[in-house]
């Protein structure tokens, strides 16, 4: 099952399309079986699997070895994602031009597997024996959310501090609530006392008398100069009749 060279790593020098970085995509890695990652001591929480294929070995030119088929499962943590999936299928049948798959996991026990499996589909011996079977130019795994999607645990912390500042206003305004309601009940006791004692003292020396300012300005003739009886700290002081 093995290539001829026992090399499990196909190179080539041509350029790709879909792709900023041809470059990453020059070397693939292949097995005839399976290729399996891990990712071990990772923080539990959700994570995005970036998966990056572009098909080297087969050309997509009118020669024979343009008919070689490569087509495998892809599992991530055990699960079946892809069914059957073949690379050049996913490209319109185009050879050097890059295709992704991403996927949203879950890691519950610190570790993550991707796992590349051939299920027997496919072409087995083009361009020669071993050349079939999973292969992948490049992958990424990261914390959800660091492209802009909402990390859960980020998404809990959020709700948590959204939380405590929800709480923390409503407490505050009841707080102010509180004080401002206090305040006005104090200020309105005062002036009651005030009032009541007011009352008392015009009970005992009588109520002043008090004068519009029509009245005032009738009785001086209209601040009349020969009313003025003299001056004060205030101003002129007039006579009123």
């Amino acid at each position: 099952m093995d290539p001829s060279n026992g090399s499990y790593i196909i190179y080539t020098s041509r350029q790709f399309t879909n792709t900023l970085d041809s470059e990453l995509f020059q070397t693939a890695r292949m097995s005839p079986s399976s290729l399996r990652y891990f990712g071990i001591g990772l923080k539990n929480g959700m994570y995005s699997v970036v998966l990056q294929f572009a098909e080297i070995f087969f050309p997509d030119d009118e020669t024979w070895k343009s008919v070689g088929k490569r087509i495998f499962n892809i599992y991530i943590q055990g699960d079946l994602k892809e069914t059957d999936f073949d690379i050049k299928k996913q490209t319109n049948g185009k050879s050097y031009t890059v295709i992704q798959r991403q996927y949203t996991v879950e890691v519950m026990n610190n570790f993550i597997d991707i796992h590349l499996f051939w299920a027997g589909k496919g072409t087995c011996c083009i361009p020669e024996q071993g050349f079939y079977g999973p292969s992948i130019s490049a992958l990424s795994v990261s914390s959800y959310g660091s492209n802009g999607e909402g990390d859960s645990g980020s998404q809990r912390n959020s709700t948590i501090s959204r939380t405590g500042l929800v709480v923390g206003v409503v407490v505050c305004v009841a707080v102010l609530g509180f004080l401002a309601f206090a305040g006005a009940f104090v200020w309105r006791q005062k002036r009651r006392r005030l009032e009541v004692e007011m009352e008392e003292l015009f009970t005992i020396v009588g109520r002043p008398n008090i004068f519009s300012y029509g009245e005032i300005k009738s009785a001086t003739d209209s601040f009349s100069l020969s009313n003025i009886l003299g001056r004060g700290g205030y101003g002129p002081v007039y006579k009123g009749k």
